[in-house]
């Protein structure tokens, strides 16, 4: 009876351990990405810009899954591509300002959201199935482009999920991170309450500094000196831990949310060096 009892008991705290673990990367996935199908702003001027849908191979019968994004094609059919992959909470239309001036600078853009985001397949959004999609999406790229230069570049969260993509293929040109970070537990240190020990509990690492050893093709690492948000020393380490060819640019005065447009004469001054790009 006794050992019933405590073979019971056991259970029964095991399976209230499971729900509990289950519920906290829940909340951890809601809190780190901030899924919605909202544009920050309202509504934008989506003029040159054509909606794409990529399917998910991961999908079962009757159960497909697909990403929304946005293509925003160059005037020359033989100018370098760029995935573009955004950070949290707002969905990619939000980043339409950001596509602009990429192509602006004489690329093609394939700004992709992730399950959760937008028009994407309605789901909770994890680290391991948004890097999937951005697989995906580059998959689609290849497809698309498959004899032009592809670019890799990720805002914030998207930076984490752009280093992860471009340690594990090896047919890009180079990559572009931006208002990014080494990991997710090293952003969660830098608030006023990271004393606490924390960090064996996140699910959701992002461990960009492990990974960004893995890239091979040049890397181009912006921060804005006034962003509160990811502290620039977290770009830095970022760029530290790289192995090269390599750039690390601060844009004085930018923030987590500006350093895009503020920097863009150094964006331009980068590509040409780093990436021998004619613009």
């Amino acid at each position: 009876m006794k050992k019933r009892w405590i073979l019971a008991s056991t259970a029964v705290a095991s399976m209230a351990l499971a729900t509990g673990a289950v519920a906290l990367d829940a909340k951890q996935r809601e809190w780190i990405f901030q899924p919605s199908d909202r544009a920050w702003g309202g509504n934008r001027d989506m003029s040159g810009l054509e909606d794409v849908w990529i399917p998910l191979a991961s999908s079962l019968p009757g159960k497909e899954k697909k990403l929304h994004a946005l293509w925003m094609p160059a005037a020359s059919p033989k100018a370098p591509v760029m995935l573009y992959l955004h950070g949290a909470r707002w969905n990619v239309s939000g980043s339409v300002p950001r596509i602009r001036r990429m192509h602006s600078l004489g690329f093609s853009v394939l700004a992709v959201d992730y399950r959760g985001f937008g028009q994407s397949t309605h789901e909770l959004p994890s680290e391991a199935s948004a890097l999937e999609d951005a697989q995906a999406a580059w998959q689609w790229l290849a497809l698309k482009a498959p004899r032009n230069d592809r670019f890799i570049f990720g805002h914030s969260l998207g930076g984490a999920i752009a280093i992860d993509l471009a340690a594990k293929v090896r047919d890009e040109r180079g990559t572009l991170v931006e208002g990014t970070f080494t990991s997710i537990p090293d952003v969660v240190s830098s608030f006023k309450w990271g004393w606490l020990p924390v960090s064996p509990l996140i699910t959701q690492r992002f461990e960009s500094v492990r990974k960004v050893a893995d890239i091979r093709s040049p890397l181009l690492v912006v921060h804005g000196s006034a962003d509160k948000l990811i502290p620039a020393d977290l770009g830095r380490k970022l760029y530290e831990a790289a192995p090269g060819p390599k750039r690390f640019v601060l844009v004085e005065g930018g923030t987590h949310h500006n350093t895009n447009s503020l920097g863009m004469a150094q964006y331009r001054e980068s590509l040409r060096e780093l990436f021998d790009l004619k613009i």
